[in-house]
């Protein structure tokens, strides 16, 4: 990598690898990296491992937690009854900053696809059948991008609950096509929350 030496050009690589991050941004990072005292640096290096080795899916909904089960889920004041479902974790951390929603959520970690060999049984569908079969009056609320794997997987999830007591829903279409849940500004989340449609 240019004329870095071994040792920069491996700390350039390293940032290379974030999403979003490209060439010269791992580069600015790098650098900026060895202006830090050590102290930080080493804290910082902690911090990171310490988030690989004891951040784990809650076993309840799915979200990431350090927890045995995620601080969502222990809130007893939030609405049990309302679940949303969502791809994976970092939407949870949208819905959360827009701060209006008071139900809990279910995170699938991935979407149906058999394009690509994602079939249902390889996402978290089985444990949101046995949540809601504890429930009285259960709403769902399906929050997935609108894309084919979206759609497909909303029908198979509205197909398992046919016939059994569940009401479905869904966030409006004012959420532009194929965007990412955790990409919506607070507003236009919530708006989409608000105006969630049923799904007949």
């Amino acid at each position: 990598m240019r004329s870095y030496p071994v040792v920069l050009a491996n700390l350039i690589n390293c940032f290379c690898k974030l999403p979003g991050i490209g060439e010269k941004s791992a580069e600015r990072m790098a650098l900026s990296l060895l202006e830090l005292p050590v102290e930080d640096v080493e804290s910082f290096a902690e911090a990171m491992v310490d988030s690989k080795n004891n951040l784990h899916p809650c076993p309840i909904c799915g979200h990431i937690t350090d927890k045995e089960v995620c601080d969502i889920c222990a809130d007893t004041n939030r609405n049990q009854n309302i679940i949303c479902i969502l791809e994976d974790y970092k939407s949870v951390f949208a819905f959360e900053k827009a701060g209006n929603y008071n139900g809990v959520y279910h995170v699938l970690n991935g979407l149906i696809s058999p394009i690509d060999d994602i079939n249902p049984e390889d996402i978290n569908i089985a444990s949101l059948v046995s949540r809601v079969e504890k429930l009285e009056d259960p709403e769902l609320i399906i929050a997935l991008k609108s894309t084919i794997e979206g759609e497909t997987t909303t029908l198979y999830i509205k197909k398992i609950f046919e016939g059994k007591n569940v009401e479905i829903s869904r966030l409006s279409y004012g959420i532009p096509m194929g965007t990412e849940i955790d990409y919506l500004d607070e507003i236009t989340l919530d708006r989409a929350l608000n105006d969630r449609k049923k799904i007949s």
